[in-house]
């Protein structure tokens, strides 16, 4: 059995200037961390004469072109196994939905594996472009490139995209006293609500193409927030990155009314008053985790369990997406 993993993710700048919309006039600029968190994907052969297929659904089919699940039918179609008698499975830690980028670390995580069940060999540059190609180009997903690239790489990573889509990672460079201050003041909280990312995106994305100037204002400030933060977190300077989180935010929900909500907001706020320098929904927005800077964390996490919501703790992962079997 071939088992592939792929780390989930944290953005923690310039997040949606990654979308082909916004790069290919502007360029994108982002900053993303893989976290402790993953996908799974298990291949193996089998004596079958019909595929199994298993995520949230069970398919048994006896062609390619009949996987309903999109991302596997484009990834084997794209490295041209017909075979039948496979199985493929999937599962993840945190459900998808919440803004931690499941689909990219799916997408990074199947491909590895069909690789491997091919005696193949993909960097993870290559490995990133191809779960891109899938998503963006095949299957037209109003998606960027943030996810694909931290999955496959891993780690706390820098991504410019330059107008032409090409992606150029680096290592985030944290001393190793802000690395650890970073590591135990980012704390993140389950709102209990679940949205598709395609559907926050799709707005943005069609705002972008039709030229909309306070959408485009609007990306342009976060890229330069994304770079400010960047400053300041390579300079050491965590509090005022945890200052820049909540002005992202502020501009974030001025992007689409569904970006925020009543509850979502009153947590907020209730985490501000305890502790919170800055904070932001994760992901496209709607729903999933809520993430904060705190020079408090108790204090903080005490706030949080009186508003019944659930702590997922986390670490950060510098492996990518990888082979465990």
């Amino acid at each position: 059995m071939i088992i592939a993993r792929s780390p989930l993710r944290i953005t923690l700048g310039g997040g949606g200037t990654d979308l082909p919309s916004y790069y290919r006039d502007h360029g994108g600029f982002l900053i993303s961390a893989a976290i402790d968190r993953y996908v799974y994907v298990m291949v193996h052969d089998t004596f079958d004469e019909k595929m199994l297929v298993r995520y949230s659904q069970i398919e048994w089919i006896t062609d390619v072109d009949e996987i309903r699940h999109p991302i596997i039918r484009e990834a084997l179609k794209l490295l041209e196994i017909d075979q039948i008698n496979l199985e493929i499975t999937t599962i993840a830690d945190i459900p998808a939905g919440t803004g931690l980028g499941s689909s990219g670390s799916f997408a990074t995580a199947l491909l590895k594996a069909l690789y491997k069940h091919k005696r193949g060999f993909i960097t993870p540059a290559d490995l990133a472009a191809q779960a891109c190609f899938i998503e963006i180009d095949r299957l037209k997903e109003p998606i960027g490139k943030q996810d694909q690239y931290i999955a496959a790489f891993g780690g706390l990573t820098v991504l410019d995209i330059d107008t032409s889509g090409k992606v150029t990672p680096r290592q985030l460079k944290l001393g190793e006293e802000t690395f650890f201050r970073l590591h135990d003041s980012l704390l993140m909280f389950c709102t209990g609500f679940t949205r598709s990312a395609s559907e926050m995106l799709r707005d943005q994305d069609n705002k972008s193409k039709a030229k909309d100037q306070a959408m485009i204002q609007n990306l342009h400030y976060v890229k330069e927030l994304g770079r400010r933060s960047l400053e300041a977190l390579e300079g050491g300077d965590l509090v005022k990155f945890g200052e820049l989180m909540h002005e992202h935010w502020e501009h974030k929900k001025r992007r689409s009314a569904g970006m925020s909500n009543s509850d979502i907001d009153r947590w907020y706020s209730v985490a501000r008053a305890h502790g919170a320098v800055g904070g932001k929904l994760i992901g496209a927005g709607g729903g999933g985790f809520l993430m904060f800077y705190t020079e408090r964390p108790e204090q903080l996490r005490a706030a949080m369990r009186n508003e019944r919501l659930r702590e997922l703790r986390f670490g950060f992962d510098f492996d990518g997406t990888k082979l465990l079997g």
